[in-house]
């Protein structure tokens, strides 16, 4: 299942916003640093891929059909943008294996701005994950955010359930990027061949959840040969703790705090003592934003959960 924001053909719901942007592309009125936030999944990464394959193949041939937000497979601009190859281009995101997206990549993508542009298109730079920037590469990019040059705009992505610095929302036109409870199943039934309730266990479902969560939630499950529609929420966090899920990889990672939610919300409804069951989720909330913040190792926390929540 190929996942990967930039191959992304079609673009599912955020009509408006999109229509707005491409306006102020097309007036000349686009502001140099833009943040695009909301939650994991909801299609940011794949609506700025699909903006920047507009604004770059506007005089290409298969140019982007801005009525449908579709990009032609055909298109030049979109298969440099996919082989991240078009010089008009520079990306940067969390790695893998890494806990903070580095100073080292952002010295890079200034390094980038600073050269001369080769054409008279725009360049864009577009920061994914920009929750993960540690304290060193969030100051660096803030100095380049001041006085960005002429013709570079930056597009910054922004899961909103973890914090940023206000001094880097402060630089930027936030456009936040929701969808409604229809258009998620909508979209996640269409994107899967399949209904979510056929696919899923009921304990994922939720209103929490977004297309693309549900999309990894599936790509996660077939890789490690487990069946999603037969675990129940609880196996899935004690399989998660016991394999390290949470250390390697991503998507668990990013998202193992709405997981959390659900189970809490679970208890919430079955046990009677909700104020305990709410301080201790708070609690937990606030120690995994800490292991963020002051990039300290999630383990003993994890392990903390899994006695206390789960095997308690």
């Amino acid at each position: 299942m190929n996942l990967e924001p930039s191959t992304q053909l079609k673009l599912f719901g955020h009509k408006e916003n999109f229509n707005h942007l491409a306006n102020l592309f097309s007036k000349a009125n686009l502001p140099s640093k833009i943040i695009l936030s909301g939650p994991e999944g909801i299609g940011k990464s794949t609506f700025a891929y699909h903006f920047i394959n507009y604004s770059l193949s506007i005089d290409e041939s298969d140019a982007y059909d801005i009525d449908k937000n579709e990009i032609f497979s055909t298109n030049k601009s979109f298969n440099l943008l996919n082989n991240k190859t078009h010089q008009n281009f520079f990306s940067v995101d969390l790695i893998e294996a890494k806990k903070n997206i580095e100073i080292s990549q952002i010295r890079s993508m200034i390094e980038y701005t600073n050269k001369s542009s080769f054409n008279n298109k725009p360049r864009f730079i577009l920061i994914n994950n920009i929750e993960f920037l540690n304290i060193n590469s969030a100051n660096a990019l803030l100095k380049v955010l001041e006085e960005p040059n002429k013709g570079v705009f930056f597009i910054l992505i922004h899961n909103n359930s973890k914090k940023i610095k206000d001094t880097i929302t402060s630089r930027c036109i936030n456009f936040k990027l929701n969808l409604s409870l229809n258009e998620i199943n909508k979209i996640s039934s269409s994107l899967i061949n399949s209904d979510v309730y056929s696919e899923f266990n009921e304990d994922f479902i939720n209103n929490y959840n977004t297309p693309g969560f549900y999309l990894k939630l599936l790509d996660f499950a077939k890789t490690n040969e487990i069946d999603i529609k037969k675990l129940t929420l609880k196996e899935f966090l004690l399989f998660i703790i016991d394999n390290n899920f949470f250390k390697k990889n991503l998507y668990i990672k990013k998202n193992f705090s709405i997981f959390v939610q659900l189970y809490f919300l679970q208890l919430i409804k079955q046990l009677d003592n909700r104020d305990y069951l709410i301080d201790l989720y708070s609690k937990f909330i606030n120690d995994l934003n800490n292991c963020d913040k002051f990039n300290l190792d999630y383990e003993t926390l994890f392990l903390e959960f899994k006695s206390k929540v789960l095997n308690g």
